[in-house]
C-alpha cells in the first residue's frame, strides 16, 4: 500500500470532499422544503392535497436513488430540460431523501396531543396558525434524531452520483485508483471521510435534539 498518493493527489480528492458535502447539504435542505411541504399536504384538510402528498411519497420512497439519477441525468434533456450533472443530482437527492424527510415531520406533527390541536381550533386559530404556533415546536423536539438519520442517509446516497459523472468523492476515489492501482489506500480514505462526516452530523444532531428537549420541556 503506497499511502504517498493521498498527498499527490489531495487536491483532487479535496475538491470531491467539497462536492459531496454540497451535494449532501444542498440535498437535504431542498428534501426539508419539500418533505414539509408534503407533509402539510397529507395532514392537510383539503383531500386532493393528502392524496398529491401520499402520491408523491409512495413514488419516490420506493424508487432507488440511482434508477431516479439515472433518469433525471438522461430523461430530463429529451423532455428539453437541460441541468447540470451536479443539479441532476441534486435535484434526485431532493425528491429521494424528501419523501423521507417528509413521513418523519408527518410522524412528528402526528405524535402531537390532538386535544391540543382542538383547543387550538376552538378558539379560532387556522390550520396554518396550529401548525405553525402549536404543532411545529412541539412537533420538532421529537424530529430531529430522525432528520439527523435522514440527513446522514443523504451524505451517504450522494455517492451513488459517481453513476453519472458528478465529480464527488466517491467518483474521485475510483478516478485515482485507476491511475494508481491502490483500491485500499483510496477507498480506505474515501470512507474515513464519510465516517467523519457522518460522525459530525450525528453530533450536531445530538447536541440540537438535548437544546430543542430542554427548551420545550421533553428532555427524558
Amino acid at each position: 500500500m503506497n499511502f504517498a498518493v493521498v498527498g499527490q493527489y489531495w487536491g483532487l480528492i479535496a475538491q470531491g470532499i467539497g462536492i459531496t458535502v454540497a451535494l449532501g447539504l444542498l440535498g437535504f435542505l431542498g428534501a426539508m422544503v419539500l418533505g414539509t411541504l408534503m407533509a402539510v399536504f397529507r395532514i392537510s384538510p383539503i383531500p386532493p392535497l393528502r392524496i398529491l402528498g401520499a402520491i408523491y411519497v409512495e413514488v419516490f420512497r420506493n424508487i432507488p436513488l440511482l434508477s431516479l439519477l439515472i433518469l433525471i441525468v438522461f430523461g430530463l434533456p429529451d423532455a428539453g430540460v437541460s441541468l447540470s450533472l451536479f443539479w441532476s443530482a441534486v435535484a434526485a437527492i431532493v425528491l429521494a431523501s424528501g419523501a423521507f424527510v417528509c413521513e418523519t415531520v408527518r410522524s412528528g406533527i402526528n405524535a402531537v396531543g390532538f386535544g391540543q390541536i382542538e383547543a387550538s381550533r376552538a378558539i379560532g386559530m387556522s390550520f396554518g396558525q396550529v401548525l405553525r404556533h402549536v404543532v411545529l415546536p412541539q412537533a420538532l423536539a421529537t424530529m430531529v434524531q430522525p432528520l439527523t438519520n435522514v440527513f446522514i442517509g443523504t451524505v451517504l446516497g450522494s455517492s451513488l452520483a459517481a453513476a453519472v459523472g458528478v465529480a464527488e468523492l466517491t467518483n474521485v476515489t475510483q478516478q485515482i485508483n485507476l491511475l494508481t492501482a491502490e483500491a485500499v489506500v483510496t477507498f480506505l480514505l474515501a470512507g474515513l471521510v464519510y465516517l467523519a462526516v457522518c460522525l459530525l452530523i450525528g453530533a450536531g444532531g445530538g447536541w440540537l435534539d438535548r437544546r430543542l428537549r430542554l427548551v420545550t420541556g421533553t428532555a427524558s
